[in-house]
C-alpha cells in the first residue's frame, strides 16, 4: 500500500511534536490586545453617543444665510454656535441655585468661526441683555413665534419655556444677526462644565481680586467668607463655575465684564488642552465629561463627529485663537449692539479675514476686475442703503455715475439688516446682462430676478466693509472704533491677568 505522509514516531504512545513558532504566540496576543481595545474604543463610543441628546432641526429657519462652499480641498469656514445653559433642572440646581427654575436660559452664547485655513479661529462673545431682532422660532405646540424686533437676546432661548431651552431660535437669531450660517450649535449646562473642568484636572485662571460668598450671591446680605482668592488658581467643579459666573465684587458687576473672564477661562482651557496634546486619549475623558450634559444640532449627534471636530483644531496656534465681544454700548439697564461696528465685524468674517484683515481663505484673494472697464452707458440704476452706515447710498451712486450709469434714486432701504449686497433686475431683454454689468462694481453682491423696472442695487454690511478697506471712490468713512478690534480681542496665549473686568 502507498503511504502519503509518514506519521510521527511515538514515544510512550504520544507522538512527538514540534513545539509552536513563538512568532506566533505574539502574533496572537497581538491580535487579542487589538482586539479588546477596539471592543473597548467601541464601547467608549456607544456611551459618548447614548449621552449625547440632540435637538429638532424643524426648528432651524427657511430662510438661511448660504453656506460657505468648500474649494477644491474640501476646506470651507466652520461657525458653531457655543450656548451655556443656566437651567435649574436636575444637578444644576445643586450647581447654581434653584431659585431661578428649570426653564432653560443661555447664560452665555459664543459664535466660534473656524477659517477655512484652518490655522485661524475667532469666537465672537454675545452679551446676553443686547437687543436684537428675534427671527419667527417654532414652538413647542408646532406653532412659529412672531417678529420680535429689539427684543433681549438671551429671550431667544427661553422661547417656549422648556428645561432644554431652545437653541434652535438662539441659532436663528445669530443667523439674522451675522449673516453666517451657523453648521453646529453646542448646548452645556453646568453640571457639564464643571465635568470638564475636572476632566482636564482644573484650569489656571487668574482671580483679579478677593472674591466672597456675598458676591456670588448678592441676597445674603453680607460679605461672607472668601470664595475665590485674588491671583494665579487652579479651578475645577464648582470653583471654576462659580469663576465664569460670578459678576460683582469684580470691575463694574456688568455680564460684559463676566465675558471677559470666560474668554479668559476658554483660553485657558483650550491651552490646557492643547498642552495635553490633542489626541482621542485627551479628548476622549473630555467628552465623556461634556457629553453627559450637551445638547447639540443632529449633524453633531455622534462622539465621532464631536471628536473630529476638536482634532480638527489641532493645528491652529494659540497666538492665532482669538475671543472677542460684539461691539456694543450700554442703552439703560439692556444693551446696544454699535452699528455699523457690529456689521463691520461680521462682513469680515464672511470675508474670511481675520480681526487683523488678514486674508484666512486658505487660497490667494482674486484679482478685483478694473473698475475701468465697467461701462454704464444707457443702464438705468436705483440706490438703496439696506445698513446703518449713513450715506452710504449717496457715495454708491456717485461711484455709479463715475462710470455712466444713470441713477434714478439714491434713499434707504425699507429694512437695515441687510448682510449681503443685493442686485435685483426685471424680466426684460436685456435686464439680467445689465445687472451683471452693475455687479463689476459690487463683488459678492447676489442677483436676484424680481418684477421691477431697471436694476436696483440694495447694499448691504459687505459693501459697507469692503469699501471702507479698499478706500476707493464711494467708500465708507471707516468707523475708528471697527478699525481696534484686533486691540479689543484676547487671543489664548494672552497674559492671563489681563483684560478680566470692565469698568
Amino acid at each position: 500500500m502507498g503511504v502519503r505522509g509518514r506519521k510521527p514516531e511515538r514515544r510512550g504512545g504520544r507522538g512527538i511534536r514540534k513545539p509552536r513558532s513563538r512568532k506566533r504566540w505574539i502574533i496572537g496576543i497581538a491580535a487579542s490586545v487589538v482586539v479588546l481595545l477596539v471592543a473597548g474604543a467601541g464601547a467608549i463610543y456607544l456611551k459618548l453617543n447614548a449621552n449625547i441628546a440632540t435637538f429638532d432641526s424643524a426648528g432651524l429657519s427657511k430662510n438661511r444665510p448660504a453656506a460657505a462652499k468648500a474649494d477644491a480641498n474640501g476646506d470651507k469656514a466652520v461657525n458653531v454656535l457655543l450656548i451655556g445653559s443656566d437651567t435649574r433642572a436636575g444637578e444644576n440646581g445643586k450647581l447654581g441655585g434653584s431659585k431661578s427654575g428649570p426653564i432653560g436660559r443661555s447664560d452665555t452664547t459664543i459664535l466660534l468661526h473656524v477659517y477655512p485655513d484652518h490655522k485661524h479661529a475667532v469666537g465672537i462673545s454675545i452679551p446676553r441683555d443686547s437687543l436684537v431682532d428675534i427671527p419667527p422660532c417654532l414652538l413647542p405646540d408646532g406653532k412659529w413665534s412672531p417678529d420680535q424686533p429689539s427684543a433681549m437676546f438671551n429671550s431667544a432661548f427661553s422661547m417656549g419655556n422648556t428645561e432644554k431651552g431652545n437653541p434652535a431660535c438662539t441659532q436663528n437669531t445669530i443667523e439674522k444677526l451675522s449673516g453666517l450660517r451657523v453648521d453646529h450649535t453646542m448646548v452645556i449646562d453646568f453640571a457639564g462644565f464643571a465635568s470638564m473642568t475636572s476632566a482636564v484636572h482644573g484650569v489656571e485662571v487668574c482671580v483679579p481680586n478677593n472674591i466672597y460668598q456675598g458676591d456670588m450671591n448678592p441676597n445674603l446680605g453680607h460679605k461672607g467668607k472668601v470664595v475665590l482668592k485674588a491671583g494665579m488658581q487652579n479651578l475645577q467643579g464648582q470653583q471654576a463655575l462659580d469663576y465664569v459666573r460670578v459678576r460683582h465684587g469684580v470691575g463694574d458687576n456688568s455680564d460684559v465684564g463676566r465675558m471677559l473672564r470666560q474668554q479668559a477661562f476658554l483660553s485657558a482651557l483650550i491651552s490646557k488642552v492643547k498642552g495635553q496634546g490633542m489626541n482621542p486619549t485627551t479628548l476622549l475623558p473630555l467628552a465623556n465629561a461634556a457629553t453627559k450634559s450637551l445638547t447639540v444640532d443632529p449633524g453633531l449627534g455622534s462622539a465621532l463627529k464631536l471628536m473630529n471636530f476638536g482634532l480638527s483644531l489641532k493645528n491652529i496656534d494659540l497666538k492665532n485663537i482669538q475671543f472677542i465681544t460684539a461691539p456694543w454700548k450700554y442703552a439703560g439697564s439692556r444693551i446696544d449692539l454699535v452699528h455699523p461696528d457690529v456689521d463691520n465685524l461680521f462682513a469680515e468674517l464672511r470675508a474670511d479675514r481675520t480681526l487683523e484683515g488678514v486674508n484666512a481663505s486658505g487660497k490667494t484673494a482674486p484679482t478685483p476686475t478694473p473698475s475701468a472697464t465697467v461701462d454704464g452707458t444707457g443702464i438705468m440704476v436705483s440706490v438703496y442703503n439696506g445698513t446703518y452706515t449713513g450715506g452710504l447710498a449717496a457715495k454708491a451712486a456717485d461711484l455709479l455715475k463715475a462710470h455712466s450709469f444713470t441713477v434714478m434714486n439714491s434713499t434707504n432701504a425699507k429694512t437695515k439688516d441687510h448682510t449681503v449686497t443685493r442686485i435685483e433686475y426685471g424680466t426684460g431683454a436685456d435686464a439680467k446682462a445689465h445687472a451683471e454689468t452693475v455687479a463689476k462694481l459690487f463683488p459678492g453682491a447676489q442677483l436676484v430676478q424680481l418684477d421691477t423696472t431697471g436694476v436696483n442695487v440694495v447694499l448691504g454690511t459687505d459693501y459697507a466693509a469692503a469699501a471702507a478697506k479698499s478706500g476707493t471712490p464711494g467708500s465708507a468713512t471707516p468707523n475708528p472704533s471697527a478699525t481696534d478690534l484686533s486691540k479689543q480681542a484676547r487671543s489664548a496665549d494672552a497674559d492671563p491677568c489681563s483684560k478680566l473686568s470692565y469698568g
